[in-house]
């Protein structure tokens, strides 16, 4: 499970070093295995987005939801062209290092400074100023669209 926030500098070359404290996690439940793509749920100021980081056994349960929707459904077509479609596998190499393809990092806006989200089963890869403005909105929300659904939650 991976939680919390870190954050990360690229190198020049476009690589993320992965946190140590989920280097072990990672190599263990993926052999260093990874698939990243674009995130179709989050956009600032439709600008820039994020991308999801997931470790490959999850990916592959993903691909397995994604492939068992309905093939002549619109809005299934363009969550498996999108996701699906920008997919690309990276290895974590012996420093923890991942190559992040450049066509994701345009689409992130992803230069220097970098926000790696924990969110369970996954990662998210923020633009650090992109998280900051999305953390910002969301704090300043009165949006409770699908809050009822939460309601049963005790923290």
């Amino acid at each position: 499970m991976f939680r919390g926030i870190s954050a990360i500098n690229l190198d020049d070359k476009g690589r993320l070093s992965i946190p140590t404290r989920y280097r072990e996690e990672l190599q263990d439940c993926a052999e260093g295995q990874l698939v990243v793509t674009v995130a179709v749920n989050e956009r600032c100021t439709g600008e820039t987005g994020c991308l999801w980081l997931y470790p490959l056994p999850e990916w592959e349960r993903l691909e397995q939801t994604i492939s068992k929707l309905p093939t002549l459904n619109k809005m299934a077509g363009k969550l498996r062209r999108f996701v699906i479609g920008n997919a690309s596998e990276c290895d974590m190499d012996k420093q923890g290092r991942l190559l992040l393809p450049e066509q994701l990092r345009k689409f992130a806006g992803l230069d220097k400074k970098v926000v790696l989200v924990g969110q369970l089963n996954k990662f998210e890869i923020w633009n650090d100023q992109a998280w900051t403005a999305k953390e910002n909105e969301w704090l300043n929300s009165d949006d409770n669209e699908g809050f009822e659904e939460l309601e049963s939650l005790s923290f």
